[in-house]
């Protein structure tokens, strides 16, 4: 735990207050203090303590009968700042732009975080059918091109320590085998990049390329492609724009 008293044991009411916003972080919209409740399991009369607390602090907030609650605009402040202030985003402007004009599709960079890869930027396709995304997106990695690519540059024995057995299905296409995932990371490994071979959202696949200013890496660049618009000479451009973004920002972050 990060918050700990003089004694190195966590600080219960710290650690509560993360586990709140963090359940307000993966639940958009507003919940009930009795669903809330039922969620994190602390007594009834101390949870509702807390969230008045942060609901004046600014990082909760209610809605018009004020027993409804959600996540508070000041988590966007900070999330904003998180973002603004990270190195490899600022250094990795001018390497996203090119690979967007060079694509014309979805690109992103994202982080591994545990057994997920949270979005830090994206740049949008300029077509009509293009994907949804948005910066702070959490997805699982075992499903994204993104993670793969993450989790190709850890050992088998740390991916097993990040992943369940049974990995869960956001598609028909999602592979759920852990060692299944295992092997498709060794291919991963030998070719330089990753595929989402519509395992996350149907009618969209996806090509990954980790960034190896750290071993392992905790960040990687992708491009989504619907589909219906991916031919074999569409795959190796989008694939060579990667590899040459790869390079670009490897230059980039040397010093990161």
């Amino acid at each position: 735990m990060p918050t700990s008293d003089a004694g190195g044991a966590p600080v219960k009411s710290a650690v509560r207050t993360v586990e709140l916003l963090e359940y307000f972080a993966g639940r958009p919209g507003m919940h009930s203090l009795g669903a809330v409740q039922e969620a994190v399991g602390y007594p009834k009369s101390s949870l509702y303590m807390l969230l008045r607390t942060l609901v004046e602090l600014g990082w909760v907030e209610t809605d018009a009968t004020g027993t409804r609650y959600g996540i508070g605009v000041r988590a966007l402040l900070v999330g904003t700042s998180y973002v603004d202030g990270d190195e490899v985003v600022a250094a990795a402007r001018s390497t996203l732009d090119r690979l967007s004009d060079d694509t014309a599709e979805t690109i992103h960079l994202a982080r591994l975080d545990g057994s997920s890869v949270v979005y830090l930027a994206t740049r949008q396709s300029p077509h009509h059918l293009r994907p949804f995304s948005r910066v702070g997106r959490r997805l699982p990695a075992h499903s994204t091109a993104l993670g793969k690519a993450l989790l190709a540059t850890h050992s088998d024995a740390q991916v097993r320590a990040l992943l369940p057995e049974t990995l869960p299905a956001l598609t028909e296409h999602t592979v759920t085998d852990r060692e299944l995932l295992i092997e498709e990371l060794r291919g991963v490994r030998e070719q330089g990049y990753a595929v989402d071979r519509e395992e996350n959202t149907l009618g969209l696949r996806c090509f990954g390329v980790a960034l190896p200013y750290r071993t392992p890496a905790r960040d990687a660049v992708s491009c989504s492609v619907p589909a219906a618009r991916l031919t074999p000479v569409h795959e190796q451009l989008v694939k060579d724009a990667l590899f040459d973004a790869r390079d670009r920002l490897a230059l980039a972050t040397r010093r990161l």
